[in-house]
């Protein structure tokens, strides 16, 4: 068995990614580029998620995908689940695991899903008492950990909170999240520690988007901080279409290639990734792509 690596490279171009993309992208496409993905290395993978498709419709064939999908040892495919019905089409489906999503922010709770924080974790239970019925692991989201779209700059304490209900309902892991790409490198320690010092490090991962090129900056600060676990989307595909002037997540190629420069190994393929890379941009911008 080959040893863990240091760091654990959590993908969600063809879900976080692709959502926000105005160009619609079929299923096949969708399917070469979890392959090309899982070639290069990647063990986690974020390929759909089970919303409304009048919501996000580049998510509409997310079934159909999973059907497809390879499953090869070792790789662990992510579903995103707003509800209980989408918690039953996700176990149909037989994902690896799900992921739940809840915010900071009072005003993004109520543009994204429609409710107050406090409603969010009650639609949340019924999924996380299903999910444990299954054994099926459960992620969690924190949105807007470092500022909103509405309200501004975010209290410290109220990230502490949601981080903590996210560990009490059952999550594995809570992914702190940069949603419209505000953070330095001194804001994502204050907050990073602060999570840190109420969940542990174990179970925080950190999930930036580059909308102020930072995004490489901001994970230097988190290792510093002992956070082992960053996610990531291929080109840098994605935004959020509850975020308005957020650009992509950070790109996967340039995480491995910086952790690579760091001497911190992922058991990510550099070459494959920027395959994967290339054929999605491709897929995207046809007329531009090399």
């Amino acid at each position: 068995m080959p040893d863990k690596p240091d760091i654990t490279i959590f993908e969600v171009g063809p879900r976080d990614g692709l959502q926000n993309e105005a160009q619609h992208v079929g299923l096949n496409d969708r399917l070469k580029l979890v392959e090309l993905l899982i070639d290069s290395g990647l063990k986690a993978i974020e390929v759909g998620s089970f919303v409304s498709p009048k919501a996000v419709p580049q998510m509409a064939d997310t079934e159909a995908l999973i059907d497809l999908l390879p499953r090869p040892e070792g790789v662990r495919y992510s579903t995103l689940v707003p509800n209980l019905k989408g918690m039953e089409k996700a176990m149909q489906a037989q994902v690896h695991e799900v992921a739940i999503f809840a915010s900071a922010s009072q005003s993004f709770s109520q543009h994204n899903i429609a409710c107050s924080i406090e409603e969010s974790f009650e639609r949340f239970a019924p999924v996380m008492a299903k999910a444990k019925a299954v054994n099926m692991p459960v992620r969690g989201y924190l949105s807007c950990a470092f500022g909103c779209p509405y309200e501004g700059e975010i209290a410290v304490d109220a990230v502490v909170m949601v981080a903590r209900k996210l560990i009490e309902l059952g999550c594995y892991e809570v992914a702190v999240s940069d949603t419209i790409g505000i953070a330095t490198p001194q804001t994502t320690q204050v907050v990073m520690r602060s999570v840190i010092d109420e969940i542990g490090a174990a179970v925080a991962a950190a999930h930036f988007h580059d909308t102020h090129a930072r995004a490489l900056d901001n994970i230097k600060a988190c290792l510093e901080l002992d956070v082992t676990t960053f996610d990531s989307a291929v080109a840098g595909l994605g935004g959020c279409p509850y975020a308005p002037g957020a650009t992509g997540n950070v790109a996967t190629e340039s995480v491995v290639d910086m952790l690579a420069k760091l001497g911190l190994r992922t058991g990510v393929d550099i070459a494959k990734v920027n395959v994967a890379a290339a054929y999605i941009s491709k897929v995207l911008k046809p007329s531009s792509a090399l």
